[in-house]
């Protein structure tokens, strides 16, 4: 399929689905066309919600990135796997307790649903993003497990990238714990079709008129197959050309960014 003709067909799309991490920054460098292509966005009265399994800042800590790199976007385009996580948990137990391993993210969103913190005999313990993580963390979470607490992890990506290459993300830093203990931990994020079904009902789109775009095959791709939703992956994140061979399935589109997509082609 022709460039011009794949740009069309992403372009009619009236629901965006838009990753952050790899597709709108590295770290605190923000990606080329990014500030054109969220204009367009607007100007073009499209609905968009920023998906992310990131659970480590808040929804104003996420705008204020946004914002220092020239991106006014307003609270209700956010949804991040910290508030999925949350919301799964309360629909789950209400007002229950957790050991959590994150940041502000995460402990803020399972505060707002009215979850404590218990390092003692949690119902849960939840592990995001967490850059004060400790192998006395890691102790701690193992006897809570072993005593019964369910494991949680806000998302399945095992590293995201980073201004200077690749930082581990949740999968990997759960794991000493399922494997010292012995149980699965249960993931909320991207690729479970729970975000994907709060990502439309943000948009108030149809799945046909939704496209999906991320970085990540094992993530935001085969979670909009799953859900029946086109997907875009682009080449400005964690994926390669050779990554998309790695996988059973392909993405409906790729683009090296989403520049690509307010390029003029003649």
């Amino acid at each position: 399929m022709a460039k011009k003709s794949i740009i069309e067909k992403i372009r009619n799309k009236s629901g965006f689905i838009c990753d952050m991490d790899g597709v709108i920054y590295h770290g605190d460098k923000i990606l080329d066309g990014v500030i054109e292509f969220v204009s367009w966005l607007k100007e073009e009265n499209k609905k968009f919600v920023f998906l992310t399994n990131s659970s480590e800042r808040t929804i104003r800590e996420l705008q204020g990135k946004l914002f220092r790199m020239g991106l006014d976007v307003g609270a209700e385009h956010f949804y991040t796997s910290a508030l999925a996580t949350a919301s799964f948990l309360q629909s789950q137990k209400p007002n229950g307790s957790a050991y959590i391993i994150g940041e502000a993210g995460l402990i803020n969103a399972l505060y707002n649903v009215g979850y404590s913190s218990n390092n003692i005999d949690p119902d849960y313990v939840v592990m995001g993003e967490a850059r004060s993580y400790s192998y006395e963390m890691i102790e701690k979470a193992v006897n809570l497990v072993n005593r019964g607490a369910k494991l949680v992890g806000t998302n399945p990506d095992l590293n995201g990238p980073i201004e200077n290459g690749i930082a581990p993300a949740t999968k990997a830093l759960i794991s000493p714990i399922e494997l010292a203990t012995g149980k699965q931990a249960y993931f909320v994020g991207k690729p479970n079709p729970l975000m994907m079904r709060i990502g439309l009902k943000k948009l108030g789109v149809q799945r046909e008129d939704t496209i999906i775009i991320g970085d990540r095959m094992d993530t935001d791709i085969v979670a909009g197959i799953e859900a029946e939703i086109d997907t875009c992956l682009v080449l400005s994140g964690i994926s390669n050309k050779q990554t998309i061979l790695e996988f059973a399935y392909r993405p409906h589109y790729v683009l090296q960014g989403v520049n690509e997509i307010v390029k003029d082609y003649e």
